[in-house]
């Protein structure tokens, strides 16, 4: 096996971590899909490395996305304004159950995890 293989196998993630994360996340999974998903997690996560490993010039600024907003070029914040919906009613009104107008939904059951 090569060694990259190797490498990338160790930083999968494996059957039991994976199985551990079905029961957190409270997931019922047939074993088709356990493996699919799996699967797709080990790929993003490849992807993910991927990313990382892009060298880059460490005079970069960070950013949160690709345009570099200063003071000067940011916009000003909009004034929130109530503006009521003119459909409100007409929504409500195709709703099962309404009390004093918001809609009355079912109670889910539910269990507390772990």
């Amino acid at each position: 096996m090569p060694e990259n293989a190797n490498t990338e196998l160790a930083r999968s993630l494996d059957e039991a971590t994976f199985r551990h994360l079905v029961k957190l996340a409270a997931l019922e999974l047939l074993a088709e899909e356990q493996v699919y998903l799996r699967g797709e997690l080990n790929q993003q996560m490849r992807a993910i490395r991927e990313l990382e490993a892009i060298q880059i010039d460490p005079g970069t600024p960070i950013t949160s996305h690709g345009v570099p907003y200063t003071l000067e070029t940011s916009p000003g914040l909009r004034q929130d304004e109530h503006q009521p919906s003119p459909e409100a009613d007409d929504i409500l009104a195709q709703a099962p159950e309404v009390h004093e107008r918001y809609l009355v939904v079912p109670d889910i059951p539910h269990e507390d995890l772990e």
